[in-house]
């Protein structure tokens, strides 16, 4: 094949070990061209394609990450992952670690780890490297990888337990759970949310968000009952849709422009989380961006109106 036809055929394995290390499309995708040109400004042919493409990209989106890292600091409010929809990388061998590692939950546990850590983890436990190739792609020895992985499963250990629900199950309950949204049903919503459930909303300070997470079943409840008809009232569209590999939906405006993603966390019958992303910047991959401020004025002087 030629360097291009080598390329295209593990650009998805390629984008999806990016995304993971760094929890952005658009930086993924850069991390991946950036690769691209390596590669073809390459003199030398790589014996492996495969290993040399996946070691330009882990490397650098370690680069990416350790920059990013310093921004995400600043951040306002809580920092989700951009929204991922589909993941173009399949392997039935490791269908569960990919589906797993690729969920908001996993990707914020995975926050917790050190850039080295996050790539060794998630190149050995996810996507099934030798150590010998992971030892290659990080530039570190065997020995060393070996316990970058050690600390990297203690501090995902020490998080919470992973959304191992059955898809059936989780889809099930999802259908539910948007079914009562729909009808602002507050009793239906709480008795499928978890005692202990959070709702936290991601705008970074460029859409309208939450001041503060909000916690128990009841409160969740109540604010996601009130909410929902508000928007319906000013024709915004629920579409459910996987994502990150979770039951979740896109709201639209009356245009169809995305105007949030909502990802729900299920884990024994029970909904954990509820995490909302506005932010424009992390939505744009998705299509056309509506202007949130907009639609909550209009919500604002709907609600003026009738009462």
């Amino acid at each position: 094949m030629s360097k291009v036809e080598e390329f295209e055929e593990l650009r998805p394995l390629l984008f999806s070990i990016a995304y993971r290390v760094l929890g952005s499309v658009s930086e993924a995708e850069d991390a991946v061209q950036e690769t691209w040109l390596r590669f073809d400004g390459s003199a030398t042919r790589p014996v492996s394609a495969r290993a040399f493409l996946s070691a330009t990209v882990t490397r650098v989106s370690i680069d990416v990450l350790r920059s990013a890292r310093v921004r995400r600091e600043a951040y306002v409010g809580p920092w989700f992952p951009e929204p991922l929809l589909n993941d173009p990388y399949q392997d039935p061998a490791r269908s569960a670690e990919l589906a797993d590692s690729v969920s908001t939950a996993a990707l914020l546990l995975l926050e917790r780890l050190s850039p080295l850590e996050r790539a060794v983890f998630l190149l050995r436990e996810v996507f099934g490297f030798g150590f010998d190739e992971t030892a290659a792609a990080v530039e570190r020895s065997e020995a060393a990888c070996r316990q970058l992985l050690v600390r990297a499963r203690r501090h995902m250990a020490a998080g919470r337990p992973r959304f191992a629900a059955d898809r059936q199950e989780r889809q099930e309950l999802a259908a539910r759970f948007f079914e009562a949204l729909k009808d602002g049903d507050v009793d239906g919503l709480q008795r499928l949310l978890a005692a202990d459930v959070q709702l936290v909303g991601d705008g970074g300070g460029r859409a309208p968000q939450l001041a503060r997470a909000v916690t128990g079943a009841q409160n969740v409840a109540r604010l996601l009952a009130t909410v929902l008809p508000r928007l319906l009232q000013v024709e915004v569209t629920l579409e459910q849709h996987e994502v990150n590999g979770q039951p979740g939906a896109i709201f639209r405006d009356r245009e169809g422009r995305i105007l949030q993603t909502m990802a729900l966390d299920v884990l024994d019958g029970r909904v954990q989380a509820v995490r909302a992303v506005s932010n424009p910047d992390k939505l744009g991959h998705l299509g056309p961006v509506a202007d949130a401020w907009a639609v909550d004025r209009e919500m604002r002087q709907a609600r003026r109106r009738t009462r």
